[in-house]
């Protein structure tokens, strides 16, 4: 690959670029900028680790996608160096298909998103499963019953576009602001209640 963003942009996508026009606004990124990032920078990994859920996909020999939702609390994606993220696989419907296509394929990709904020973050690489122990506890919560790591190499990353992203937000965020007004709407009640007291009977 010349550049990075070539891991998506293969020539069957450059010729669609170039027949719909906006081949030259991407080629002056390829130019410029060398494509897209092909390493994690402190604002990525500071994004990874906010994240509670995550898209992991892959695919079989026959090119076959499967897509897998992931989630944890915050920090259960781990940037182990600016090359590297690795999180806990725990324990599920025991299907195995991205074990499997793992297996036979490693090229994988992640999608992150912050719904609240209108970020995604796109991350092509490649993949193992991993049974390293001292990484396991690195990457286990506490009680968590974990089969597995998946670790992750980036091979390129890309800011995608915040349009039509729903604005959604996490619903402790909302029950904060909820318990919030609630205290002030009490606080308010009883500086009334205490103020018609002290006025009296009209």
């Amino acid at each position: 690959m010349e550049y990075a963003s070539d891991v998506a942009f293969t020539e069957s996508v450059k010729a669609i670029q170039t027949e719909r026009g906006s081949r030259a606004a991407y080629a002056r990124m390829e130019r410029t900028r060398g494509g897209f990032a092909s390493a994690i920078t402190a604002e990525a990994a500071a994004y990874i680790e906010e994240r509670d859920s995550a898209y992991f996909a892959t695919a079989n020999l026959q090119g076959q996608p499967y897509v897998q939702h992931r989630g944890g609390a915050r920090g259960f994606l781990q940037v182990l160096d600016e090359k590297t993220i690795a999180f806990a696989d725990f324990v599920g419907n025991k299907q195995y298909i991205t074990t499997g296509n793992l297996a036979d394929n490693p090229r994988a990709f992640m999608f992150l998103m912050d719904y609240a904020a209108g970020q995604r973050l796109k991350l092509w690489g490649r993949a193992e499963t991993s049974q390293d122990a001292e990484l396991l506890a690195r990457l286990s919560p506490p009680g968590a019953r974990v089969e597995q790591a998946i670790v992750f190499h980036v091979e390129a990353l890309d800011w995608n576009c915040p349009q039509h992203i729903p604005a959604l937000v996490h619903v402790e965020v909302v029950e904060a602001k909820v318990r919030a007004l609630e205290a002030r709407i009490a606080e308010l009640e009883a500086e009334l209640h205490a103020a018609r007291a002290g006025a009296g009977p009209s």
